[in-house]
Order: C-alpha cells, then structure tokens, then sequence
C-alpha cells in the first residue's frame, strides 16, 4: 500500500496518531489527556538505572535496525501497530519522518523506542526491550539526544506507570495544541 507521507504527517502535525483496533483497521486518535516527556529538569529515571547508565552497558544508534524495532514494537499479545501500520511505518522512514532510537549491547539489539521526528517534535509511538533496562537505557539517551538537538517537545501521547517513572506528566488538548504548534516551529533534525 502507498500512502501519502504528507496526508500522514499533516495528521501528526495537528495532534491526531495512528493505531489499528482489534480488527487491524486503522483509524486516527487523539487524546484529551497527552502524556508528555518533559526536556527539562522535570526529567528523572528509577535510580537502579543508574549503574547500567554508568556501566555503559548498552550503545546507542540512530536506525540501525529500523525494521527490528518496528517489529519489536508489535510483538505484544495485544497490539495496536498492525502490518498496515508497520508499512507506514516504514514508508515514513524511508521518508526521513520516523526513526529508532536503538539501543544494543554488543551485537544484540537489547531495545529500542519508534517515532517520528517532525521539526521540534518528537512524537513516541512504541518502545519495547530484549534486555532488561534497554527500552529504559533507551529513553534517558533519547531524552540526551533530543536535548542536544533543541527538540522541545517529546510526546508520549498516552500516560503509563512506566513513562510516569521519568517525569511523564499529563497535559489537556489546548494546552497541547500550543505546546505541539510551538514545536513545530523549530527547525530541528533528529539524525
């Protein structure tokens, strides 16, 4: 299937996100409640992760295996990232809209976080792990990244215990509007 990357982004751009429902059949979204990564002081990590962090355990990169982590992303006994969403997925990376922040111990993917890069804004869809602390790892590095590339929103779109663990916080539609519109205004490049 080919679709229109500019249709797809143009969503994004105006807060809606993909998913596939229990039949596969996609649909857009949007949230009332958006769970945001904060790129400030607010950002935290569990304090066991500070050992793998200064172990240096895992590397990182940048699409290295892009195609592994969309697939890692999907293997869930319930998933919403449907093979149709999977080759959007990959028709917007081929694009240059969506990326894996990976991250590997040796030769070994160990986990990773998908999303796409739209100016200043980083819009998280999945994350997953092989290795415990890679999808954790995984995220403090990307925090790091899109830091150093003056992103400054990163949206996590839905709220989890697991994303409150690094500062998640929730903000409401209008606030977000704002937030997503001033991004978009940046020039920013993720790779």
């Amino acid at each position: 299937m080919q679709i229109d990357t500019a249709t797809i982004i143009d969503g994004y751009s105006q807060g809606y996100f993909l998913m596939a429902d229990e039949q596969e059949e996609l649909g857009w979204y949007t949230s009332q409640k958006r769970a945001l990564i904060p790129l400030d002081e607010r950002f935290r990590f569990p304090k066991s992760l500070r050992r793998s962090l200064n172990q240096n355990r895992f590397t990182v990169a940048i699409d290295r295996d892009f195609a592994a982590v969309c697939a890692g992303c999907a293997a869930r006994e319930t998933t919403w990232i449907s093979p149709e969403l999977q080759d959007i997925y990959f028709q917007l990376h081929r694009a240059g809209w969506a990326h894996s922040f990976e991250t590997w111990q040796g030769d070994r993917l160990a986990g990773g976080i998908l999303g796409l890069a739209i100016r200043g804004a980083f819009i998280g869809e999945s994350m997953f792990f092989h290795i415990p602390e890679g999808s954790k790892v995984a995220m403090v590095k990307l925090v790091e990244h899109l830091r150093s590339r003056q992103f400054t929103l990163f949206d996590a779109q839905l709220q989890n215990p697991h994303l409150e663990r690094f500062g998640a916080y929730v903000v409401g539609d209008r606030a977000y509007q704002v937030l997503l519109q001033r991004a978009l205004a940046q020039p920013c490049r993720f790779v």
